[in-house]
């Protein structure tokens, strides 16, 4: 089936390919200038950290949709191994093997691509079994540390988590704006709550991945007329699953990250943040959300931190 119309007319409003020159691999993580981290660096006032990233486990939140994708198989490899000598210190070591986007993560921009093409229109053949990604791997997005503005839907709408049907519209991330009294500026990272990840907590990870609110194909246009830098939420898909079209999957994937190249972020636990927000009756803070630098990697484990 081919991509509709639809899609199509999308794709060329929020496209940014050349935008910032042919060799680009970074997208909008350029629009994180050193002028916007200082700007971001003075929402820090009470210092009060906030962790985002869900606990690395054995029994995670895959529960096998996406064959490969495998939560974290944790290995002692050594165990007070005296390495050189009776007497002598010894050493405990662990290895893990798991899939890259598994928990708390990061899209890289050559997570999915559609029609032969990756970000910047190079092809998608260049993601090879050996040589990885060629371009655009997660390694190439270096430090993303900025303004982080939650916009906290479920919040702003009065329930502690949207229903699973329900497809974030720009005018609910235009309420949640209001809700928070915040202006969502150019390089910002925005982190979008809809409570889907209490499901998962509660202990059930099928429910949370299905049905699953999530962000509407009409999202990427209000993205980016604000120039955000990058995007994540709380829930496993990162966009409403079922999709709102029928049969059409992952076109908010397609125009984040192929069209606009903006990476995304997905399982991230926003509910001490919304509690912490609240209470501070503030919605931006420095966020640092540094990939962990697998060279041509599609993705990496995140831990973020939002201080406030």
């Amino acid at each position: 089936m081919t991509l509709p119309a639809e899609f199509h007319d999308i794709a060329k409003r929020v496209n940014n390919w050349g935008r910032w020159g042919a060799e680009d691999e970074i997208g909008t993580l350029n629009l994180i200038t050193d002028e916007v981290v200082r700007a971001a660096a003075a929402e820090i006032r009470s210092g009060r950290r906030i962790p985002l990233a869900l606990p690395l486990k054995e029994d995670g939140v895959q529960a096998g949709m996406i064959p490969g994708r495998i939560n974290p198989l944790h290995t002692m490899v050594q165990i007070n191994q005296e390495l050189f000598g009776p007497g002598t210190v010894a050493c405990s070591d662990d290895a893990v093997t798991m899939g890259l986007q598994a928990g708390t993560h990061w899209d890289a921009l050559t997570h999915v691509s559609h029609s032969g093409r990756i970000y910047n229109g190079r092809p998608s053949s260049s993601i090879t079994a050996h040589g990885r990604a060629e371009f655009s791997g997660i390694d190439k997005a270096g430090h993303i540390v900025s303004r982080g503005v939650l916009l906290d839907v479920a919040r702003a709408k009065g329930v502690d988590r949207l229903p699973g049907g329900h497809a974030v519209t720009p005018e609910d991330l235009a309420e949640a704006e209001e809700f928070g009294g915040i202006t969502v500026r150019a390089g910002d990272i925005v982190l979008v709550r809809t409570g889907q990840i209490q499901v998962y907590l509660a202990g059930d990870k099928h429910g949370y991945g299905f049905p699953s609110p999530g962000l509407s194909v009409r999202t990427p246009e209000w993205f980016h007329a604000r120039d955000v830098a990058a995007v994540a939420n709380d829930t496993l898909t990162f966009e409403i699953f079922p999709p709102e079209i029928d049969n059409l999957w992952l076109p908010v994937h397609a125009l984040d990250l192929v069209e606009m190249g903006m990476h995304q972020g997905q399982n991230w636990n926003l509910e001490k943040l919304s509690t912490a927000c609240a209470e501070e009756n503030r919605y931006a803070f420095l966020l640092s959300a540094m990939p962990e630098p697998f060279v041509g990697a599609v993705g990496t484990p995140v831990a973020p931190v939002a201080i406030l």
